[in-house]
């Protein structure tokens, strides 16, 4: 059965994504509630944890900044949250790295456009070794590749199961609990986000571009050695 997950962890992953999303589309749908953003509020505060577990698999700081906003308004328990937003987060890297490890032939066929981004996290593994699993979840644009390269080598599953579960709980920490300590600063905030998005917006882009261009250039630089 262990084995069998590890050879199939993408397609454990797909049907994931595809019974998360499901759920989801099925329950906002049949949410007492008006309006699509009421309808969203009523499943976090229903469902909360199970959200929060399945986004963390699949997503990052949205999520957990949420958890932390609920934790806040009283909907979860901050303590809980962060344990099960950690336990999310490692899972979802433990099944990018046991793609790399037991679908070689996949990773070449679906990441061949991703080549220097693998060579980056080569080189960032070997060059600083074990920090680098603890970082990679605040790599944008790496976060993916960084455990399905690491599985691509020899590595130690269980070192990295090891420091992957810490960095997962280290990780949730760090988010959830500013977002919860600091939850009426930041619902203020999203209010006049919402209030004012055409002014956010052109800076999120901007933001967002400058962490692509980064990441892409240091890729290119490792190309050239």
């Amino acid at each position: 059965m262990k084995n069998k997950f590890k050879q199939n962890s993408g397609k454990f992953l797909f049907v994931i994504v595809i019974i998360f999303c499901s759920f989801l589309i099925y329950n906002l749908y049949h949410a007492p509630v008006n309006g699509i953003e009421n309808k969203f509020i009523y499943l976090l505060k229903t469902y909360g944890y199970i959200i929060l577990f399945a986004w963390s698999i699949l997503e990052g700081e949205i999520g957990l900044i949420m958890a932390g906003l609920l934790a806040h308004t009283g909907d979860m328990n901050l303590y809980i949250a962060i344990l099960i937003a950690g336990l999310g987060g490692f899972a979802g890297d433990q099944i990018y790295f046991y793609i790399g490890r037991f679908n070689k032939t996949y990773v070449f066929k679906k990441f061949k456009g991703q080549r220097r981004k693998f060579a980056l996290a080569h080189l960032l593994l070997k060059k600083y070794g074990w920090p680098i699993i603890f970082i990679q979840r605040y790599m944008y644009g790496m976060r993916t590749i960084i455990p399905i390269s690491i599985g691509l080598t020899r590595y130690s599953s269980k070192t990295f199961a090891f420091i992957n579960l810490i960095s997962a709980w280290c990780w949730a920490a760090i988010t959830i609990i500013p977002a919860w300590y600091f939850g009426e600063e930041i619902l203020v905030f999203l209010h006049l986000l919402k209030q004012y998005w055409y002014f956010a917006a052109p800076f999120a882009f901007i933001a967002g571009g400058g962490m692509i261009y980064y990441f892409n250039k240091l890729s290119k630089k490792q190309d050239k050695i």
